[in-house]
């Protein structure tokens, strides 16, 4: 009986970081120079997933074309923000992404469709 109890010590160990790590935290890391001087290229982040309204200047982490950005939110439902030349009006639950620096950004002044769904809002950063 006590030769369980050692294993199951690491096992619930492991199980316990899994399930955190697959509901409620992400973590991640920035390959790029686009949110510095916020993010610096290179760091590892931590998000949370399970978080409330969001707002204009958060951060936060979110799946476009298939890939995980890190950037802030410029726009929120019911905003308008300047997009090519134009003031255009957020739609509901779409978000507005820019990164800190704009220089070195692919962020929604490029995309086709420039909008995220707040559904494809995967966690903000704490």
């Amino acid at each position: 009986m006590k030769r369980y109890k050692i294993i199951m010590v690491p096992v619930l160990c492991a199980a316990a970081v899994f399930l955190l790590l697959r509901f409620f935290f992400i973590f991640g890391y920035v390959p790029t120079e686009s949110m510095e001087p916020t993010l610096e290229k290179g760091s590892y982040i931590l998000g949370v997933r399970i978080y409330g309204e969001l707002k204009t200047g958060d951060i936060v982490i979110f799946e476009h074309e298939g890939r995980l950005l890190v950037k802030r939110i410029a726009g929120s439902p019911g905003e308008m923000v300047e997009h090519n030349g134009q003031s255009v009006l957020v739609p509901e639950n779409s978000f507005y992404m820019l990164g800190d620096k704009a220089a070195n950004s692919f962020d929604s002044r490029f995309w086709e469709t420039p909008f995220i769904s707040r559904r494809n809002v995967v966690a903000r950063l704490i």
